[in-house]
């Protein structure tokens, strides 16, 4: 299958293009199309030439070229309007009736505060004259109507609020929020890729519009992708400077698999400066090793590093309610625990040669030895709750 993509450097064209490539190389199988695909990139740098022969070829066209920010409005109905003509002339020359997507937005509803829109009105033209090709040709079209996209590589301090408060915040620059309250219909970069390619092989989602909702029919003139998120500004960069703090206080904040939350933050890390990327830890030292915190969670516990010098003993005590899990990723050591208030006693031989969990048992006094007498006794240490210097639940008492 020949694939035409586009505006194939822009923010959308960019992320589909990257996925229908791993498609290609056979490191994204779970889609259902074939890896056997060429992509055609075209862009404003291309030459006119380049899109004669993919309209030739092409055997489906993701249109994603437009003006999101032009200098002069009229710009608006000459990039969105004008190459989409280009386009569909440039097909029926060649008698190409391959299925032909268009990336269009919610604006051009034309309802509410969208309704005297320059952007709108050219993307509603580029849509009635898609329908028109289709009616003319019998050619399939797929119209998206687009809400506000977020991803990596979005361009900030251009047409995303979510990109550039990503951008100035993860480089501790200022932003400036007007309205807190106002509340934003959001699509995630990995969720529309996700349609398109469902659209690639025929199984698009349709719709019709109520207002600016789109309402599923299987029938419907329009093309939707069924998972958006709504969040308000003020959501938004409440999540964002906690993201912003993890590294201090090392607390991620719930990240619930397809939840908003994840994608931003996955948004979010994508805009880092290159010194962010790393950041250092606290590393408790004393005679025996270090104990260094290194990942916190509010519902889900704690992760450590435990390095214990040769020789050394470490722990020494039991809880309560509180449990761990001990990973031994390098040296070798013994764990051993007692039932307290019996002689009752597990042992558990380990090493970072053979990994095992092992777990603290509560009302079990626990210790971890390292048998070695040259290399360190390096531990990954999972507790299921933080620690509370105000409640510990930690109790002295040697195993033997």
């Amino acid at each position: 299958m020949k694939i035409l993509v586009t505006g194939a450097k822009g923010f959308v064209g960019r992320n589909l293009v990257a996925q229908l490539h791993n498609i290609q190389s056979g490191k994204a199988r779970w889609y259902p199309v074939d890896s056997d695909i060429t992509v055609y990139e075209y862009d404003i740098d291309s030459a006119p030439e380049e899109l004669d022969v993919y309209c030739r070829n092409a055997d489906f066209v993701f249109n994603l070229a437009g003006v999101n920010r032009p200098k002069d409005q009229s710009e608006f109905m000459k990039g969105n309007f004008g190459f989409a003509s280009i386009l569909l002339d440039t097909l029926k020359k060649h008698g190409n009736k391959c299925p032909v997507m268009l990336s269009s937005s919610i604006q051009a509803t034309l309802i509410g505060r969208y309704g005297t829109s320059d952007y709108g009105k050219s993307k509603l033209a580029g849509e009635e004259l898609f329908f028109d090709y289709s009616k003319e040709t019998g050619a399939k079209v797929l119209i998206y109507r687009f809400p506000n996209l977020f991803g990596k590589w979005c361009r900030p301090n251009y047409n995303s609020a979510v990109a550039t408060f990503c951008q100035n915040i993860a480089n501790g620059l200022p932003i400036q929020v007007n309205d807190r309250s106002t509340e934003l219909e959001l699509l995630y970069i990995d969720d529309l890729v996700d349609e398109m390619i469902y659209a690639l092989a025929g199984k698009e989602h349709h719709c019709e519009f109520e207002g600016l909702e789109p309402v599923a029919k299987e029938d419907g003139r329009y093309c939707y992708v069924p998972v958006t998120h709504k969040a308000t500004l003020g959501e938004i960069v409440d999540l964002l400077y906690k993201f912003a703090e993890q590294p201090k206080t090392l607390v991620i904040p719930e990240v619930p698999d397809n939840s908003f939350a994840k994608k931003l933050y996955t948004t979010y890390l994508s805009y880092l400066p290159k010194e962010k990327v790393a950041y250092p830890l606290t590393m408790n030292v004393d005679d025996r090793g270090s104990f260094t915190e290194m990942l916190k969670s509010d519902k889900c516990g704690q992760v450590s590093i435990n390095i214990s010098k040769p020789g050394i003993v470490k722990g020494q005590h039991w809880h309560n309610t509180k449990w761990e899990i001990f990973i031994v990723v390098s040296g070798h050591g013994l764990i051993q625990q007692r039932k307290v208030g019996t002689d009752e006693i597990i042992e558990t031989e380990v090493s970072g040669d053979r990994l095992q969990a092992v777990l603290t048992v509560p009302g079990y006094a626990h210790n971890i030895i390292n048998l070695s007498e040259t290399e360190n006794l390096v531990t990954v240490i999972w507790c299921n709750e933080l620690f509370d210097p105000n409640r510990p639940d930690t109790y002295f008492e040697p195993v033997k």
